[in-house]
C-alpha cells in the first residue's frame, strides 16, 4: 500500500512510524524509572525502621563500601525526588507524544479521504508487552 500512496501521505506515514516509536521507548523508560521509584522508596521505607546506630554498607559498584544512617537516607531521598521528577517528565513526554501521533493520524486520515482508526498505542501491529 505505502508505494501508492502520495509522497505527503508517505511521508505522514514515516513520521507517524518515527512517533510510534518514540512512543515505545518513552512508555520502556518511564516504566524502568518507576520500577527504579518503587524501590527506592521502599529501600527509604525499610530505612525508616531502622536504629539509627545499625551498621550498614551501600553498593558502589561491585563493592558494598560502609555508609552511616544519615548519609543512606539522604542519598536514598535525594534519589527518590530525581525519580520521581524524572517519571513526571515521561509521563508529560508521552502524552505530548500521544498528542503528536493523533494529530499526524489525523492529517494522514484526510489526506487519503477519511476512514477512520483506532490509536497508535492498542491498534494492531502495535507492538506488545
Amino acid at each position: 500500500m505505502q508505494g501508492n500512496l502520495p509522497p505527503e501521505a508517505q511521508e505522514k506515514l514515516e513520521e507517524l512510524q518515527d512517533l510510534q516509536e518514540t512512543a515505545q521507548n518513552v512508555a520502556t523508560q518511564k516504566q524502568q524509572a518507576e520500577t527504579q521509584l518503587t524501590e527506592a522508596e521502599s529501600a527509604l521505607e525499610a530505612l525508616e525502621d531502622i536504629d539509627e546506630d545499625t551498621g550498614m554498607y551501600r553498593q558502589v559498584g561491585e563493592l558494598l563500601v560502609e555508609s552511616d544512617y544519615d548519609d543512606a537516607y539522604d542519598d536514598l531521598e535525594e534519589k527518590v525526588d530525581n525519580l520521581s521528577v524524572r517519571v513526571e517528565t515521561l509521563e508529560k513526554q508521552e502524552e505530548r507524544v500521544q498528542e503528536q501521533f493523533e494529530d499526524l493520524q489525523q492529517e494522514l486520515q484526510q489526506m487519503l479521504g477519511g476512514g477512520g482508526g483506532g490509536g497508535p498505542m492498542g491498534g494492531p501491529g502495535a507492538g506488545g508487552d
